[in-house]
Formats: structure tokens, sequence, C-alpha cells
């Protein structure tokens, strides 16, 4: 059996490990229950095991309680989500969560949360990929990687032969850090590994097939220009200006038309597009993805 993820089985207690409500509170946060009501069920739970003397409950019991304190809507839903939990973390195969988009749409915020929810330790980006890629290949030889997604037309060779340079360089760029991107997959599942990997060369229809773990893809996208152009000035302050935003507004226009090309192909590809500002749907709409992903596999 490989070992994909690091993440403990559903807290239900046993005799050797009686009921934690911290670890239950923990795991019903990580299915996207609040932290508060999450906590206020797991307090229950506890409550009910020392009314009844015992050191673990039922699933079924959890279910009750559940619509108990949260309401037979959100309780249900809890339940469900617990439930399916449960099924990815005796799920025997790795799971590969990619997550797309263009640039400042909130994927590494994103990855990094659902990773974290999923028990999963390995968290890469294909920018990360190209600028590897960049200290073993000149710009002379391959161009493209040495500029950002939405400035690679600066590396295309003849930029006037293309329609839309900004699409052509982009594309151009993505190809070559699919090598990258390939080879990373390929060593994840070669240890039996999960990973969450994001970027903006996770195009639909340009990923090498995957085969021998779940793969769960997705692309964010921002469909208002100017909560996109938001997205920047926040990022920018919460880096201490690393990422100076202006260099991103000003290149505002290329970048959505990198995105209006991602999605587009998304769509053809049918692959979900989570188009959100909100960080905490786009990361439930991630983890429900997945869930339900285990699910389909389980049925089959």
């Amino acid at each position: 059996m490989s070992h994909p993820r690091h993440s403990e089985p559903l807290p239900l207690g046993t005799p050797e490990h009686p009921y934690s409500k911290g670890l239950m509170a923990r795991a019903l946060v990580a299915v996207g229950v609040p932290l508060g009501r999450g906590y206020e069920l797991a307090k229950r739970i506890d409550q009910d095991l020392a009314e009844r003397g015992e050191q673990s409950v039922e699933l079924e019991r959890v279910e009750e309680l559940a619509i108990l304190v949260l309401g037979e809507e959100e309780g249900s839903e809890a339940f469900r989500r617990l439930r399916r939990f449960r099924e990815l973390q005796e799920l025997d195969l790795p799971v590969i969560v990619l997550v797309g988009g263009a640039t400042g749409t909130g994927k590494s915020t994103v990855a990094t949360e659902a990773a974290y929810r999923l028990g999963i330790t390995r968290v890469t980006s294909t920018d990360f990929v190209r600028q590897t890629m960049r200290a073993f290949f000149s710009q002379e030889f391959m161009p493209s990687i040495h500029y950002s997604s939405f400035e690679a037309a600066a590396g295309l060779r003849e930029p006037e032969q293309a329609d839309d340079p900004v699409i052509a360089g982009f594309l151009e760029q993505t190809r070559n850090v699919m090598v990258g991107v390939r080879a990373s997959i390929e060593r994840a599942l070669e240890e039996g590994w999960s990973m969450v990997l994001e970027g903006v060369h996770l195009v639909p229809g340009m990923l090498p097939r995957i085969d021998g773990a779940l793969v769960v893809q997705c692309v964010l996208a921002i469909e208002d220009e100017e909560e996109h152009s938001t997205h920047f000035m926040v990022r920018d302050a919460g880096l201490d200006g690393l990422r100076p935003h202006l260099k991103y507004i000003d290149r505002l226009d290329d970048i959505r038309r990198v995105q209006d090309h991602i999605v587009g192909r998304a769509k053809r590809h049918r692959v979900p597009v989570i188009a959100s500002t909100d960080i905490r749907a786009q990361i439930d709409a991630v983890l429900e993805l997945v869930l339900a992903s285990v699910e389909q596999v389980q049925r089959v």
C-alpha cells in the first residue's frame, strides 16, 4: 500500500486513542465546517460520549448529533463531507490536485490551504518549475521561460508571425514548462505521494496523461476586472512589495487575455472553472471536487 497522504484516520476514537474533540474539530474544519461550528459539534460529541461512558463514537451517531447541533441542512452536509473525507483517507491511490488559472487569481493560497485540509504535504507551483529550468537553460536557448507568463511574447523568435503574440508566447512557455511539470508528477507517482500543483501553466488540454492516481483539475478565474486588479494590490501588501503590483496592473489587459484563453480551453475540455473572489469559497469548491471524485472512484 502506498502512503499518499499524511492525515490521521477519522477521529472517532478507539480503546487505544480515545475520542478527541480537538481532532474532530480539525477534521470538520478540513471538510469546510466553520471553526466555531465545528468545535461546537465536536464538543457536543464529547459530552455525548461522557454521558454514555464511551470512548469512541459511531459514524451514525455523528450524523445524528451533526443535525441536532448544526441543523438539518448544514448538519447533513457536514456529515456527507465527513463520510467522503473518510473515503479519501482510505483510498489507496495518490491524489494529484491541479489548480490552474491566470496570474492573480489566488492559486497559491487556495492550493496551500486545500493541501493542508487534505493532509497533502507536497505543494509546488509551475512557476517554481519555470524558475528551476531558467537555471539550466539560457535565455538564448529557451527564451520564453525567462519572462512572466503574460510577457512571454518577448521570447518569441518571430512574434510578427503570431495572430496574438501574448497567447502565442504564453503557450510556447507552457509547452516548455510542461516538461518539468511532467517530471515532477512522475517523481511523485513513483514514490506514491500525493501532490497539489498550482500554476498558470496548467492549461486544460496541454497536460500529460496521468495514470495511477486520482487526478482532480480545476481553473480559478476572476470575472470582474476591478476585482482582479485589487488582488494584485492585496498580494503586494502581503508580500511587502516583493511582487510590486504596478507591474501587474500595467499588464492587466494581457493577464486577462491569458485568463480568457485558459477559461476557454477549460470549458472545451470540461474542466471545472471556479469563478469567485472569495478565497474560502474557492477552497471549499476545490475540496468538493476532490471529495466528489473520490466518491465516483468508490462506485466503480
